[in-house]
């Protein structure tokens, strides 16, 4: 059977293609990786806030940037908590606070719960805390821009299934979003109050029934439209598929690792482009068991290039000039300094903000 594939004109309000989406968003996270410095971290999550808020459309999966914020800020404090209880490997000579000690078993030497609370280690402790809080908001930006259905419609034919398992995943959280907000807005219509534990508890079960409600019936609805059927393949075609495209993606993590430590350069440059070709090979093999038909397939056209690019360039700029000027990109903590907020990694990071131009503006749903 025939695929049906059409196309549409890249012009006008439409919905940019994910895949570009996913790649700007890594790109600021792979740039997030590589600093400890809060000054860089504040401004790539305000170049994420800016961009989500320009070309952010009006759909439920749309709204869930504010809730990565909300788990960035949670995952902050809860690091620094540990910090002051439970102690931090960073040594330190300014004392903030003297906690009374528990004392512990000797089996459980280098624990420790209470005792001095440093300057130093509650630094280390932030700058390592956001960072991963701007990773979160790197991935809740591409979730709020990036519409999942939209991403699995774009996945290759090797990658069909898991990519279905993934959706399904993924709709659970934006779902659980707007089941809170729609509980919420239910509860003052009736002159009750939708903050505090109490409001919390009584939304809480009826928020977690619709979220695995609607991810459920989303599962049955594509199964029963014949999502996930594949052709017959020889036997040989579907192993020599398997083996490429696992030893190619295999490859191309481990290449990023790489290229994200201050000393893998030597060896993950030759590497990355060799997994990225036989991941390509292997997804090309396995895009013969894919007997789907497209219906209005997602353009690439020159703004998908210039938003992905957009990512792409932030990442590898940021990466080179880590390279050149280590220390701006990782702020002393032993002894304290106050960090400082280098010119060229800030440029290279504003080249981020491109999306909020060029991308189109997303078609909004009639009221």
């Amino acid at each position: 059977m025939p695929k049906l594939r059409t196309t549409r004109s890249p012009v006008g309000p439409r919905h940019l293609h994910p895949g570009a989406w996913w790649l700007w968003a890594l790109g600021l996270g792979a740039a997030a990786s590589r600093t400890t410095n809060p000054l860089l971290l504040l401004l790539v999550v305000g170049v994420a806030g800016y961009v989500v808020a320009a070309r952010r459309g009006d759909a439920p999966w749309a709204r869930s940037y504010g809730a990565f914020l909300k788990l960035g800020l949670a995952v902050l404090g809860l690091r620094l908590a540990f910090a002051v209880f439970l102690g931090s490997p960073v040594p330190g000579s300014h004392v903030l606070l003297d906690l009374p000690q528990l004392p512990l078993p000797h089996w459980a030497q280098g624990v420790r719960i209470g005792g001095r609370v440093t300057l130093e280690g509650m630094l280390f402790a932030l700058y390592d805390a956001l960072k991963l809080a701007t990773l979160l908001v790197c991935v809740g930006a591409a979730n709020a821009l990036a519409s999942p259905a939209r991403l699995l419609r774009a996945l290759p034919g090797a990658l069909y299934e898991a990519g279905v398992a993934a959706v399904v995943a993924l709709t659970f959280a934006p779902n659980l979003v707007a089941d809170v907000q729609r509980l919420r807005a239910a509860r003052r219509l009736r002159g009750r109050s939708d903050s505090g534990v109490k409001s919390l508890l009584s939304v809480g079960l009826p928020v977690l029934e619709g979220a695995l409600e609607r991810s459920i019936g989303l599962a049955a609805a594509m199964d029963s439209r014949g999502f996930g059927r594949t052709a017959d393949v020889p036997r040989g075609t579907a192993r020599t598929t398997a083996v490429l495209t696992l030893a190619g993606l295999l490859g191309v993590c481990v290449a990023s690792y790489g290229l994200l430590t201050a000393d893998g350069s030597a060896w993950a440059l030759p590497l990355l482009p060799a997994g990225l070709a036989a991941a390509a090979g292997g997804l090309l093999l396995g895009g013969r068991r894919s007997v789907r038909s497209r219906y209005r397939p997602d353009p690439w056209a020159v703004r998908e290039w210039l938003v992905a690019g957009s990512g792409v360039a932030v990442a590898g700029l940021t990466v080179w000039l880590s390279g050149l000027d280590p220390a701006a990109f990782a702020p002393s903590v032993v002894p304290p300094a106050a960090p400082r907020l280098p010119l060229l990694p800030a440029l290279a990071l504003l080249i981020g903000l491109l999306p909020a131009v060029v991308a189109p503006h997303p078609p909004r749903s009639a009221s």
